[in-house]
């Protein structure tokens, strides 16, 4: 779906014809390029001592990554030994993938719309989880909340963080342009 040269996400196309005139308008922007817009997406998954017990876990968390996030996930590795631990240097212990472009914006989208519905106890994002330069972060405690994951077929369930990187210069910017794509912040 997202090889087709005529498609484009749905974020993309609302960001494109309501959000940018909106933003310009809320904050007197002079020039178009002042706009503050998504730069990517982080997505992260760190397995911690069930990947110190089993090799393995690591891979079927890359594998979960894999498919949640549309795009091939690598294997994170330790930097240290730690002896405490277990942990050798160059051990695997989870998985990363940067989304750019269209990916991330479907990603977004089936992040709003689908899975932060599917949380349980679901009452918001945090308003205050952003890091002063307009990129939010934030975590999920299961990463079974994604469609694309079998219930039946995960031997373990994954936190997961999910960083968003803008182009905004302040975290006031960076929230008006997320609460444009109707993300679900509490406060």
């Amino acid at each position: 779906m997202l090889d087709n040269a005529t498609y484009t996400p749905r974020l993309k196309a609302l960001y494109k014809e309501t959000a940018r005139g909106a933003l310009k308008e809320e904050f007197g922007y002079k020039n178009d390029m002042m706009i503050p817009k998504l730069d990517k997406i982080v997505l992260n998954i760190g397995c911690g001592r069930a990947a110190v017990k089993d090799s393995k876990k690591a891979k079927s968390a890359q594998a979960d990554l894999t498919a949640i996030a549309g795009q091939k996930a690598l294997t994170t590795v330790a930097k240290n030994s730690i002896a405490g631990f277990r942990v050798r240097e160059g051990m695997p212990m989870g998985a990363k993938v940067t989304l750019r472009g269209d990916r991330m914006y479907e990603f977004l989208d089936r992040l709003i719309t689908i899975a932060m519905p599917r949380i349980r106890d679901f009452r918001g994002v945090s308003g205050t989880s952003f890091d002063g330069r307009g990129n939010y972060a934030m975590g999920l405690k299961e990463h079974m909340v994604f469609p694309e994951i079998d219930f039946d077929k995960i031997d373990e369930s994954w936190g997961m963080d999910i960083v968003i990187g803008t182009t905004a210069k302040t975290d006031a910017e960076a929230k008006a342009l997320l609460k444009q794509f109707n993300m679900p912040f509490n406060s």
